[in-house]
């Protein structure tokens, strides 16, 4: 670690234990005054401390803010894998669970599938974010002009015929995505790869993390695994309840962040799920969506 970067993280703990003035800050650091001012107005510009109306600094916002999506990123894992890995057993399919961090989307848990075919993908990496069914529905929440403008700095590898051509195109995808509430991948991003994916809503109500169930053509088609949308959206609506439920969250189970309704599958009658299912499955097929996992 270099100095510079040691002697700024090093003022963090300091002011943990209360705010602190320049002199007091260069005096703990073992440094001049004007090398203790430069940490803390870079410290500063990041959000990271604040300085008060009496020239003393204090932590600040930004880093309780990344504290607090730290907190729950470790308890959206712990909350979701036993859900993740009963879908898994019932299923037999990879299941993955992701989130959106810094400008990327990442793996935070995976359970494979048990057939011999696995998937090539590794907690801790970034997913295909152009293609991915996850990046899909962590992106769609987004607010427009932030969502806007990740999609126009992102490069669009065309990993498949089928892979998301352009900005246009994403943002039109990840449109459709915000309005239905689920994403797929039929070969965005491996043509042998067909993928569903669901949201998991936080206590805010805005989407925290996203999962999915992927599979190879060669275990099951495209049609048959669209047919499990329901059981995927029900997973992700039970991984969020029970997470609301431990931050203490008074949202209504069942309704968006923009006040729309959230329609819950088990409230539907079963011939509703299988009609809806067939008539995805055959919208999904007739606009080849891209994406994996």
């Amino acid at each position: 670690m270099s100095q510079t970067v040691d002697r700024a993280l090093s003022i963090l703990p300091l002011l943990a234990e209360g705010p602190a003035g320049l002199e007091q800050v260069a005096t703990r650091l073992d440094v001049h005054k004007s090398t203790a001012l430069r940490l803390l107005r870079t410290l500063h510009e990041h959000g990271l401390v604040y300085r008060q109306q009496d020239q003393r600094y204090r932590l600040g916002a930004r880093l309780f803010a990344l504290a607090q999506q730290a907190v729950e990123a470790l308890d959206i894992r712990e909350i979701a894998h036993p859900h993740l890995a009963a879908l898994n057993e019932r299923t037999g399919h990879t299941v993955h669970l992701a989130v959106y961090e810094q400008g990327e989307v990442v793996y935070i848990d995976k359970v494979d599938s048990r057939y011999p075919v696995r998937m090539y993908s590794r907690v801790g990496r970034p997913v295909a974010i152009t293609v991915a069914a996850v990046a899909k529905l962590l992106l769609a929440d987004l607010p427009e002009p932030e969502r806007r403008a990740v999609a126009e700095r992102l490069d669009y590898p065309r990993y498949t015929a089928r892979s998301t051509p352009d900005a246009a195109a994403f943002l039109a995808e990840l449109a459709r995505v915000r309005e239905q509430g689920w994403a797929s991948d039929l070969g965005g991003h491996e043509e042998s790869i067909n993928c569903v994916g669901a949201p998991i809503h936080g206590p805010d109500g805005r989407v925290c993390a996203a999962m999915s169930l992927s599979a190879p053509n060669v275990v099951v088609g495209a049609d048959e695994l669209l047919r499990l949308r329901p059981l995927i959206l029900r997973t992700a609506h039970a991984v969020g309840e029970e997470l609301c439920g431990r931050h203490g969250s008074e949202r209504d189970e069942h309704e968006e962040p923009d006040g729309r309704d959230r329609p819950d599958e088990r409230d539907r009658p079963d011939d509703a799920v299988h009609l809806a299912d067939h008539h995805d499955a055959d919208h999904d097929a007739d606009h080849h969506d891209a994406g994996h996992d």
